[in-house]
């Protein structure tokens, strides 16, 4: 592995092999490989295959990247790879092109737009609940990666002109979450080999980006506009206000990509855990409970109850810092200086704010679920640049207002009819893909009296 010059001082992470780097490590346990970075500074080399890529671990060299310094990066190998499945979406464009989609989908996700959505949020939510009976065992992993996906393309396609696309969604999108971080942190030449991962991978991008793209052109001859509220109708009748520029086919298909891509995962994963926890905890999930009670009581959860239902926000708070971002990159386009040493133009840049959000110098007790950690008297003990679950600068997630407010109805409508009791001998483990999920979490239904 050649290191500039000028990166020679920053020291090497142990444990890296021939040809693959440190790649074998992040494959095996990407989670404990992130977390155990910081021990060796804030700067840390790790080789990705032969290829050199700076780890920044603390938080105010992460804020340098992501914000103070954000116009001298560019998306780095992370989004490069996953370009197959996102095309040139918000994730993966940069500069002008990047700044004006922003504008362009920016008001997709407004106060007004997210009021609609909740409805759509509220009814499957419902519908989740009521096929649930008494006694039964959920895969609450499985159920919420269902209710985020049929949500999201519910709000993607809201009439039958999406309903290919819909079906494609729910087959390929679980295999391309399941396969992304692999490839992501794979020397490139192993993506000609015919492994499974490799093989399911591409046929599932191939697959799915051939149905949005039939579904696309068939909304643009049906003359399929804003009037149908749907994100699919937005995107083909958005224009750049400054350049008058509108979207093109591919590009509508790339960024209703990215949007799946973007919220599928994290929100099947955050509401899960979000389960979990609770269970395991009872009298934060008292408390929730009878906030519930009180806010809601027995009727549809609605947008306007959203910012009253305070303690399930903190208890997502939590969970997001717990379970969050395994892994993101960024590449300097001009030579920066981070933590005091020059790092050239084309230099690789990574950071997790999994582990960023684990840090003992940053949170008491960090391994610790504690939603009063968010309470106002004590949140002010938290710097503002250590809890980024959405990231931070021109790169925060748009849609993070759309998934507080999906996760927020969701859990009020399930727990205010269900107690959910996790079975006996499984403790659950956590999965690295883009986001920390768990593998199984099983979990017996029972009709909650109050």
């Amino acid at each position: 592995m050649s290191v500039p010059v000028g990166l020679q001082s920053v020291p090497r992470a142990p444990g890296a092999v021939p040809l693959l780097g440190h790649a074998l490590a992040l494959w095996r346990d990407p989670l404990t490989f992130m977390t155990s970075l910081r021990q060796h500074g804030d700067l840390v080399q790790v080789g990705l295959g032969t290829m050199p890529m700076i780890v920044v671990t603390s938080a105010e060299l992460v804020h340098e990247v992501t914000v103070k310094q954000a116009r001298s990066f560019e998306k780095g190998r992370f989004f490069d790879r996953l370009r197959p499945l996102a095309g040139n979406g918000l994730a993966n464009s940069d500069g002008e092109l990047h700044r004006q989609h922003r504008r362009m989908i920016q008001p997709m996700f407004s106060k007004e737009r997210i009021a609609d959505y909740s409805k759509i949020m509220s009814r499957n939510a419902r519908e989740l609940v009521d096929s649930w009976t008494p006694g039964q065992v959920v895969d609450l992993e499985q159920a919420m990666a269902k209710y985020a996906i049929d949500t999201l393309a519910s709000t993607m396609f809201s009439t039958e002109i999406g309903l290919p696309a819909v079906e494609a969604i729910r087959k390929n999108l679980p295999t391309l979450l399941k396969n992304l971080l692999i490839r992501a942190a794979s020397p490139k030449f192993l993506d000609r080999f015919p492994i499974r991962a490799n093989r399911d991978f591409d046929t599932a991008s191939k697959a799915l980006r051939a149905v949005i793209d039939e579904v696309v052109a068939g909304a643009r001859r049906s003359g399929h506009t804003d009037n149908k509220g749907d994100l699919l109708s937005l995107l083909l009748s958005a224009q750049d206000a400054d350049s008058g520029k509108s979207l093109s086919d591919v590009e509508v298909r790339d960024e209703l990509s990215t949007i799946l891509f973007a919220g599928a995962e994290t929100t099947a994963a955050m509401l899960a855990w979000t389960f979990h926890e609770l269970a395991s905890h009872p009298k934060a999930e008292k408390q929730v409970v009878a906030e519930i009670q009180e806010v809601v009581g027995d009727r549809p959860v609605t947008i306007a109850d959203v910012p009253r239902l305070e303690g399930i926000r903190r208890v997502l708070d939590e969970v997001l810092r717990l379970h969050g971002v395994t892994l993101l990159m960024r590449r300097t386009t001009e030579p920066v200086v981070l933590g005091g040493v020059e790092m050239p133009a084309g230099t690789e840049v990574a950071f997790s704010l999994y582990a960023l959000h684990r840090d003992p110098a940053l949170y008491a007790n960090p391994e610790a679920f504690d939603p009063d950690r968010w309470l106002p008297a004590r949140r002010g003990d938290i710097a503002r640049e250590a809890y980024v679950p959405f990231g931070a600068g021109n790169r925060k997630c748009i849609g993070d207002q759309y998934v507080w407010t999906e996760a927020t109805i969701a859990i009020a409508t399930v727990l205010a009819r269900w107690e959910l009791t996790p079975l006996p001998g499984h403790t659950p483990k956590e999965v690295a893909s883009a986001v920390a999920h768990a593998d199984r979490i099983p979990m017996t239904v029972k009709q909650r009296h109050v």
